[in-house]
């Protein structure tokens, strides 16, 4: 149950001129969903590669080659998908905010930038992007987003399916 602030705040958000263009319009939403699946699939593609050659997997690619593009790829597309997220968020929230698989979506995506910032802070991801061996808590920690990520996935999927 939501406090009375909260529901208050996610009314208002609903009443948002741009959630009711997008309620409103046959097109917009349609491209603003397409808009987020894209990015998810930068996100997802780059985090998923990363990890993979984090894990041992494209040994003739050096990490130091692959990390640092695919870095601002994984970035960009999780911009990009929370301003997507957010625009479709804001057409029902009070309905979302209400939706188990939404809120484990929200949960696991929190959890997969936390791990990719603290990866980014870890001694070792620096030195493996420079070119050193990939120390078992960076890999550890390429597994974790690989768990983490794909079932960020898999709830986001099922979000529809819990309406």
């Amino acid at each position: 149950m939501k406090s009375p602030a909260v529901e208050t705040a996610l009314q208002a958000l609903s009443e948002w001129p741009v959630a009711a263009a997008l309620r409103g319009s046959s097109v917009a939403y349609p491209l603003v969903n397409a808009a987020h699946i894209a990015s998810v699939g930068l996100l997802f593609g780059a985090i998923v590669t990363l990890d993979l050659r984090l894990l041992g997997a494209f040994r003739a690619y050096p990490v130091a080659q692959l990390g640092p593009p695919l870095r601002r790829v994984a970035a960009a597309g999780l911009l990009l998908a929370a301003a997507t997220g957010f625009l479709m968020f804001s057409t029902r929230p009070l309905a979302y905010a209400e939706n188990p698989a939404f809120l484990a979506k929200l949960g696991l995506v929190g959890l997969g930038a936390l791990n990719a910032l603290a990866l980014g802070r870890n001694r070792h991801w620096r030195r493996a992007a420079d070119g050193a061996e990939v120390h078992a808590s960076v890999r550890l920690a390429a597994l974790a987003s690989l768990l983490v990520w794909v079932g960020a996935v898999v709830a986001g999927r099922w979000i529809g399916f819990l309406q």
